[in-house]
């Protein structure tokens, strides 16, 4: 009996990373319960032994986690329809098959390998059906028997209608009907004992009480099968609420020549999970009105099942980078400085440089956390025999020549100006311009590029300038000097 409270289900595979169509189901499945007051279970399908990766269990829990996305019940907290993990389960399945081929409704398969694979070649050969014959449907009890006393392998199968159609109801798709002919008779328990997707779905939803079944629309071709299995086990059927698929910008299915697809990959090229999550909410769901920015407690307040959209969604890359840029636009100093750490970590080359008044530099400049390294490499590495011509600025009035006369005039008086903070440097070089009779640029144009050695940077030459260190920036802007002293030496 199914509870009157809304129950939805992640059920992943653990075979590696999180794929962003997985991770959509996920949030999606999170969204319908809450936004319906209900209950958000979270399920471990283990069942496919030989694609089980080491570790991704905890991969699972770790995304989740890093997602905002929390479970009701689970493996890790229990609940009161455990156990949570499917191969834990595994003489329920074994069970309740048995207890469909005593009904008639399911058989032994003793076919080979060999056999089903001939079948198939044989039936894509000659462009019929190339599904399972159903050889073994029809076998005798006196040939079943003898070939359990030699011990062969066997699955077992459902037996599905021969005519008609199966017909369900999805939320987002509507009614679909499906002739029965090209239904298979499908495989409920393998050989080891293992119960297949499908089955071990249907079997495990029913056992804990899930009401709405939410899944990519890859899997509508599925769902006649599942309605016969509810059918034949006398189990209610849940409401179906298929998503629509995923596409690259070429209008192929979202794949790794797209480029990242995995949440671990993205959050490894410098996105928020934040910004991923309300990124992908978008693709294939929208709101009432033309807000884009979501926090995951707002979705859970506005999402409607009513806003999933049939058509396919696309990946766009770029609309990724505007969602990230606009959250790492929001983030708090100690959060922002928090992220972008491991970055100066490997950049600034042992640089003493303040992490937080660099992050803020920084913050408004970032579509990613990857762009890091590149715009702050000048301060870990100095490229001592950059292009003079660098010093030219038409605009700024800067010349090699007027260049060295500004060093020559600045770099003592830097050498001794205390204390060192970004309020004294801009104090001072707006002074120096001013006492000069220079504009602005004209002096801070030259300081910059010497210090940096690059034609831009975050910042202009008081951020530049403090970041260094006044050991650092002066010892640099010697080096600068001197290169101009010795290209602007007369020729003899």
């Amino acid at each position: 009996m199914m509870d009157s409270v809304v129950r939805t289900r992640f059920a992943p595979s653990p075979t590696g990373f999180m794929h962003i169509g997985n991770l959509r189901t996920a949030l999606y499945e999170y969204l319908v319960a809450r936004s319906m007051n209900g209950r958000f279970i979270l399920r471990i399908e283990d069942t496919d032994q030989e694609r089980l990766v080491p570790g991704a269990v905890e991969l699972i829990y770790q995304t989740l986690e890093a997602c905002g996305i929390s479970h009701d019940e689970g493996p890790d907290i229990g609940g009161p329809y455990g156990p949570y993990i499917q191969s834990e389960r595994k003489a329920v399945y074994k069970g309740i098959a048995l207890q469909l081929v005593s009904e008639g409704k399911a058989y032994r398969c003793f076919c080979t390998e060999e056999r089903l694979a001939r079948i198939k070649a044989e039936g894509e050969k000659s462009h019929r059906f190339g599904g399972y014959d159903r050889h073994c449907r029809n076998l005798s009890q006196a040939e079943i028997d003898s070939r359990l006393s030699q011990g062969l392998p066997y699955v077992i199968r459902q037996k599905m209608p021969l005519t008609g159609h199966t017909s369900f109801d999805d939320v987002v798709f509507g009614h679909i009907e499906v002739p029965n002919e090209e239904l298979e008779d499908q495989i409920l328990l393998k050989s080891d004992g293992y119960p297949t997707y499908n089955f071990a779905n249907v079997v495990d939803d029913h056992a804990m009480a899930i009401t709405h079944v939410v899944r990519g629309s890859e899997y509508l071709s599925s769902t006649p099968k599942y309605n016969l299995l509810y059918q034949a086990l006398g189990y209610p059927i849940p409401a179906y609420i298929h998503l629509p698929l995923i596409l690259g910008e070429d209008g192929q299915k979202l794949s790794k020549r797209h480029g990242a697809t995995s949440f671990a990959d993205l959050v490894n090229e410098g996105y928020l999970p934040e910004a991923i999550i309300n990124y992908i909410a978008l693709l294939g769901w929208a709101p009432k009105d033309n807000q884009e920015l979501f926090s995951l407690e707002e979705l859970t307040r506005v999402f409607a099942v009513s806003g999933i959209s049939k058509s396919p969604a696309v990946f766009d890359y770029n609309k990724l980078k505007w969602f990230n840029q606009e959250y790492i636009r929001r983030l708090a100093p100690a959060e922002l400085t928090r992220h972008c750490h491991p970055y100066f970590v490997s950049s600034l080359n042992g640089l003493p440089a303040d992490e937080t008044y660099l992050a803020a530099l920084l913050q408004p400049r970032l579509e990613t956390f990857t762009e890091i390294p590149d715009k702050i490499k000048f301060l870990g590495h100095y490229e001592q025999d950059f292009d003079l011509s660098l010093f030219e600025h038409k605009k700024m009035k800067s010349s090699q020549a007027s260049a060295l006369q500004m060093l020559e005039i600045v770099i003592p008086e830097l050498a001794a100006l205390e204390p060192w903070n970004d309020t004294c440097l801009h104090q001072y070089l707006m002074d120096r311009a001013a006492s000069l009779g220079v504009k602005n640029g004209q002096l801070m144009w030259p300081v910059r590029i010497a210090a940096s050695g690059q034609a831009v940077t975050p910042g202009g030459a008081v951020e530049v300038l403090y970041l260094l260190g006044k050991a650092e920036a002066v010892r640099r802007m010697t080096q600068a000097r001197d290169r101009l002293r010795l290209a602007l030496q007369p020729q003899s």
